[in-house]
């Protein structure tokens, strides 16, 4: 039989899997209090505003980059930036650290974006990572440094097994912890099944680029923070941040509780005006990027904040 040809963006390479079973691997990381931000996208004033939020936190803390945190700083001194902060903090590969490190032939951007998003986007996406990849060239070093990163890790916060992931149980760049497919039954399903095989209370996600706080009651909580670097909601000019802690903070957004833990939404401020002037200059009007993200930086996404928070 042959197989169906991959178009790139919309294909999954099959080193992008790992399945759940692989995360009941001994927790690598034991903290009080775990910040996780996915889809910096090379922001680098949103990277100012969530260091200083880390900064504050008391106790034991640490603060996980769970992939994309490259993608608009296609310039070499952007991307050089972002490299140097997140280097300060345990990172993890998301699908475009991936494809810089070691592009896979016919992935595009490693998205593997579903049917929902449109060619356009997929396309447009395609051609944002052929000059980051171009950028990222540019910075000694950098291609291995990515490459190093594994796709997962096992932390553990206040006795809990907590796996923070890019994108679902399965797949770096896998779309089941979406707000879309946990909209739907089947969806809630195959993650309420994930939680037995993973061996954890907590998926802590990215990827999607819409967050979503599902609970699935004493099974556990799927927290996908959306994007730390963009707006995630309409209306709003902030990113943000998933943080795990046997303590509550008074910034979150919204928050579920599960056992000692509050799982909890932190949003990201940063300065707005002087993003979009760095954004405009590396991504003018006409180009790829500016066609697909620029409403979103400015305006937000069409998806309201109380759409985040499900109950089980």
């Amino acid at each position: 039989m042959q197989m169906p040809a991959q178009v790139p963006g919309r294909s999954c390479p099959l080193d992008y899997r790992y399945g759940s079973r692989a995360l009941a691997a001994p927790a690598s990381l034991v903290t009080d209090s775990l910040w996780v931000a996915g889809g910096l996208y090379g922001n680098p004033f949103a990277l100012r505003g969530l260091e200083e939020l880390f900064d504050a936190e008391r106790g034991g803390a640490t603060l996980v980059f769970n992939g994309d945190f490259h993608w608009f700083d296609a310039g070499a001194e952007a991307f050089a930036a972002i490299e140097a902060g997140v280097a300060r903090h345990a990172a993890t590969l998301g699908n475009i650290e991936a494809e810089i490190a070691r592009p896979r032939a016919g992935a595009g951007c490693g998205c593997a974006y579903p049917d929902w998003v449109d060619d356009g986007t997929v396309e447009r996406s395609n051609r944002v990572m052929e000059r980051l990849r171009a950028a990222a060239a540019t910075v000694p070093g950098a291609a291995g440094r990515l490459d190093a990163l594994q796709m997962f890790c096992i932390a553990e916060v206040g006795g809990e097994r907590v796996a923070i992931v890019h994108g679902d149980a399965d797949a770096l760049a896998g779309w089941g912890f979406s707000q879309e497919a946990l909209a739907t039954p089947a969806g809630r399903e195959s993650a309420r099944a994930a939680f037995a095989a993973a061996q954890v209370r907590l998926f802590a996600s990215s990827h999607t680029c819409l967050p979503v706080l599902q609970s699935f009651g004493e099974t556990g909580i799927v927290a996908n923070n959306g994007a730390a670097g963009m707006p995630n909601f309409a209306g709003t000019t902030f990113g943000l941040a998933t943080r795990v802690s046997v303590r509550p903070s008074p910034d979150a957004l919204y928050r579920e509780r599960l056992g000692p833990l509050h799982i909890e939404a932190i949003p990201i401020r940063y300065d707005a005006a002087a993003w979009h002037e760095v954004f405009l200059d590396l991504w003018p009007e006409g180009s790829d990027a500016h066609a697909s993200y620029f409403e979103r930086l400015v305006r937000g996404p069409r998806y309201a904040l109380p759409e985040a928070r499900r109950a089980g």
